[in-house]
């Protein structure tokens, strides 16, 4: 029996190449059940093999049950082997979907996510990333690698869903001195990046058509979170000072907020409207979410205390991420629960993914406990409040009243208002044209804006960079 086995060096062992040839051969039907192969020394012959080589082959075809060996005859193809089905070219195999995967896949979007930065663009405005310039990455470094030669045995075992204990106190420790959280390490679960927290949020307290209120504009990946979950979403407008708690729906169980610098608009809720929202979650026996993405950066005095301190976690669950503040790829975030929801969201967090990588938890806690992510945070804070001032300073010499300005006063992006008759897309693109990034604000709203928005992010470039991309950008407003 002649057979041909086109054999390259660049794909493997040899004898793997020849148990999958005859394999894919079995399984095609071109050796039926019960059909003697060719004897290893003969197809050793013909292929110019040593014979060990094809005796492997043999030996893995044996060992998976696609061939059996007959005393004193050979080897043949199993007779309970089938020749499988080929797909027709181009054909995709279809399974039917959950609701929620069908959901998620319908809602997924590469949009969804932040804007990855322009190549080529040297004025790049990207927001909802972290200031890697300032970040102390060799310190991170040194700490990482600490922790890593000194990790017990022990360590590289399962550890508890709720997260290290360490890293619980070192984060209960930091948000009560710098957002006034209140709290205590058993309240804290440690998470893959805050969205994983609203993940497990509405997985735990949303039911398929529950009414749930959310600021317009809102993040996106909230937004995804709730309509997979089945919920009912009801927007909330956002002006100047936040959502407005008189506008919230009757019958929402719980609200997402992003109080302390709404995303996108960059708005801070005042502090009647932080009580009134409050009195609307005791009133209803509602549930607040309070999304801190960014509150650690304030320019204008000290930065505002947390919702939940003001409401000694009755009613609020706070979540937090590093990624922001550290960077993106650490996938560290946290929330802080009242301590009823703390079994069931431990809970959700296991069976979502058992725990968060211990190693990068022991570093974390050594890096927030020995100080020096809060000098970090100093410095970070200063470096983009000189930004900051380099930006309004441009804004004001390039644009001035042709745009108005929100969300100036604290995180690291900022807002314009264009008030002439221009289009997202239209600035967009001929900022482009002239080498500066920008992006519009209207993809996270629910409903159509009633005027275009242009989101600049600053805590990656430096203040020259920022004045001459603000004045290209005064050439197109």
């Amino acid at each position: 029996m002649s057979l041909t086995i086109p054999l390259k060096k660049r794909d493997g062992p040899m004898f793997r190449q020849v148990y999958q040839h005859l394999r894919q051969s079995i399984l095609s039907g071109a050796f039926k059940g019960g059909e003697q192969l060719p004897s290893t020394r003969d197809l050793a012959e013909q292929l110019g093999v040593s014979r060990t080589v094809v005796l492997l082959a043999y030996d893995q075809l044996l060992a998976e049950g696609y061939a059996e060996g007959r005393a004193g005859s050979g080897t043949y193809v199993s007779e309970g082997v089938r020749s499988a089905e080929p797909a027709a070219a181009g054909t995709q195999t279809k399974f039917r979907l959950t609701r929620l995967g069908t959901e998620a896949v319908t809602g997924w979007r590469p949009r969804l996510n932040f804007p990855q930065r322009q190549s080529g663009l040297p004025y790049d405005f990207a927001y909802g990333r972290s200031d890697l310039e300032t970040f102390p990455l060799e310190t991170w470094r040194r700490i990482l690698l600490r922790c890593a030669r000194n990790a017990p045995a022990a360590q590289l075992d399962y550890g508890p869903a709720s997260g290290s204990l360490a890293l619980r106190e070192a984060i209960c420790a930091h948000v009560r001195r710098s957002r006034a959280v209140v709290c205590d390490a058993s309240q804290v679960i440690i998470v893959n990046g805050s969205q994983q927290a609203l993940d497990l949020i509405a997985r735990v307290l949303i039911e398929r058509g529950d009414r749930v209120a959310i600021e317009d504009p809102c993040y996106q990946g909230l937004r995804e979170v709730l309509r997979a979950a089945g919920a009912q979403p009801c927007p909330v407008p956002v002006d100047r000072e936040g959502l407005d708690p008189a506008l919230l729906p009757v019958g929402a169980r719980i609200a997402f907020v992003t109080p302390s610098h709404q995303f996108p608009t960059g708005a801070i809720l005042s502090l009647p409207r932080r009580l009134a929202l409050l009195a609307w979650a005791k009133q209803r026996r509602a549930a607040i979410v309070e999304d801190d993405y960014d509150g650690e950066f304030r320019y204008d005095g000290q930065p505002l205390e947390s919702l939940q301190g003001l409401n000694a976690g009755a009613r609020v669950i706070y979540v937090g991420t590093f990624s922001r503040t550290m960077f993106p790829s650490l996938r560290i975030g946290y929330l802080i629960a009242p301590t009823s929801l703390v079994p069931a969201l431990t809970a959700a967090k296991w069976l979502s993914d058992r725990q968060t990588g211990t190693l990068e938890q022991t570093a974390l806690a050594e890096f927030i406990a020995s100080g020096v992510y809060e000098r970090y945070l100093r410095r970070a804070r200063r470096r983009n409040a000189q930004r900051r001032r380099a930006l309004l300073g441009s804004i004001e010499r390039y644009i001035g009243d042709r745009v108005e300005v929100t969300g100036d006063g604290a995180g690291a992006h900022l807002v314009l208002w264009p008030t002439g008759r221009v289009t997202e897309q239209g600035v967009v693109a001929a900022a482009a044209s002239l080498g500066v990034g920008v992006y519009g604000v209207s993809g996270y709203f629910l409903h159509t804006p009633k005027r275009a928005g242009i989101i600049l992010g600053y805590d990656r470039l430096r203040e020259v960079q920022i004045r001459e991309g603000v004045r290209r950008l005064g050439e197109v407003l």
